[in-house]
């Protein structure tokens, strides 16, 4: 960590968070250069889905390089994306009755989200976009415009403009209906909200706190969207590929969105990779005016076609939606059994987390985790979700194992706050 420390720049972050040197990982599990195994229930943000060095990906990409395959390439035709398009059309989109066209933006999922606002003021030649509270979409200037974390927004320098927020489902409170209040200022003529291009949406907003919009909110604010000609923006960066059950995030809810961002787990494998995908009929972009030189990342489009035969039939998503259902049973007992920590359980899926209303408890169950061997994150305003991401992939019994250092760590980091860390259920056996 010494050479770490020394030489990087005061930006980063996660290495901060678990203050080891990491080697190599396999699955559900990294270690570090002391060999020690640690549970991942971390996976890259989001990004390794399918766990690390997935092996059937692997085989692919060693086979490509060994090939000497074209590596990079912009957006000149080669067969790795030719082969994706095919079987990204056959297995994913035409089985969801979406007619879209794929743009390859450049390799992060902030590349998605600028191509799909530039294409939706392009298209519609308005302005503004509307974005919700709490969203996270990205750090560069067009995406941070749409965030909602004022400590990310600050980092911009400049001002962030033509975007209007929102309140999100809940965000105040149970008995305010935000999409009657959204509703409200587009059809006033003084609401000061301009007629925007877009709205920009997370169906669960990850790095918000794991916040979850219901899908009758989502049927609602596509209702909105399509009275007043508004381009529907859905960003499943961190949600999509798989994260809540379904290939896509939205799909629970039925609902079709002009303009989806896809990145993280798109490459299955770690690899930088993006899509803007959209209906063919906004497609009014010119050659090259939304280019980028990193946009032709062959060998992340060889692990990609591989991770789509994990869709071809229900069983993975099945298998994901069950998972879900265990991570959220173990999450709500957590909650019944520790009512010190005033916790809560959000999301669905396998992305899912604890609120913890005690000041930096969150951060102390991260830090927990850790000392036990197990990765997981905080998220939300000041990390008071504990925010569990864990491999798709992983085995029941991994998975069992990781939740039980998960809640190991409640009681440790309760016990470190000096709060009383007695189980509910045995307090109330022993009166």
């Amino acid at each position: 960590m010494e050479t770490i420390e020394r030489l990087e720049s005061k930006v980063r972050s996660y290495s901060r968070t678990w203050p080891t040197v990491f080697t190599r990982s396999k699955g559900h599990q990294i270690w570090d250069k002391d060999g020690k195994a640690y549970i991942d229930f971390f996976s890259g943000a989001g990004s390794l889905n399918y766990g690390h060095n997935n092996p059937k990906m692997k085989a692919k990409l060693l086979e490509y390089i060994e090939s000497d395959g074209i590596t990079h390439s912009l957006d000149m035709a080669t067969e790795p994306r030719e082969k994706f398009l095919e079987r990204f059309e056959e297995v994913i989109l035409k089985p969801r009755g979406l007619d879209y066209v794929v743009q390859f933006p450049g390799p992060t999922g902030t590349n998605a989200v600028e191509a799909a606002l530039k294409l939706a003021r392009k298209y519609t030649d308005r302005l503004t976009v509307i974005s919700f509270t709490n969203a996270f979409h990205g750090m560069t200037l067009g995406a941070l415009a749409v965030t909602g974390n004022q400590m990310k927004r600050s980092g911009a320098g400049v001002p962030l403009s033509h975007t209007t927020s929102m309140p999100y489902e809940n965000f105040l409170g149970d008995d305010v209906d935000t999409i009657e209040y959204l509703n409200t200022y587009l059809r006033a003529g003084s609401s000061g909200v301009s007629l925007p291009a877009a709205i920009i949406v997370e169906t669960v907003q990850g790095e918000g706190g794991v916040n979850t919009a219901s899908a009758e909110w989502l049927q609602r604010l596509e209702k909105v969207c399509r009275r007043y000609d508004i381009l529907l923006i859905l960003d499943d960066i961190q949600m999509g590929c798989g994260r809540t059950g379904n290939f896509f995030s939205f799909e629970e809810a039925g609902i079709k969105p002009d303009i989806v961002t896809l990145s993280k787990s798109i490459s299955g494998y770690g690899l930088p990779m993006a899509l803007t995908l959209f209906r063919r009929e906004l497609d009014c972009w010119e050659p090259g005016e939304h280019n980028g030189t990193f946009r032709g990342n062959n060998p992340a489009l060889v692990t990609a076609t591989e991770t789509l035969d994990y869709w071809v039939t229900n069983e993975f998503s099945d298998s994901t939606k069950q998972k879900g259902d265990t991570i959220a049973a173990f999450l709500e007992d957590i909650v019944k059994k520790y009512p010190a920590a005033k916790a809560r359980r959000r999301g669905r899926g396998m992305a899912q987390g604890i609120h913890c209303a005690v000041r930096d408890l969150g951060d102390e169950i991260s830090h927990q985790a850790f000392e036990r061997q197990l990765v997981i994150e905080t998220s939300g305003t000041s990390g008071e979700v504990v925010k569990l991401l864990p491999p798709l992939t992983i085995e029941d019994s991994a998975l069992r194992e990781g939740l039980e250092i998960l809640e190991q760590s409640v009681v440790a980091a309760l016990k470190a706050k000096g709060l009383d860390a007695t189980p509910a259920l045995a307090s109330a056996a022993a009166g």
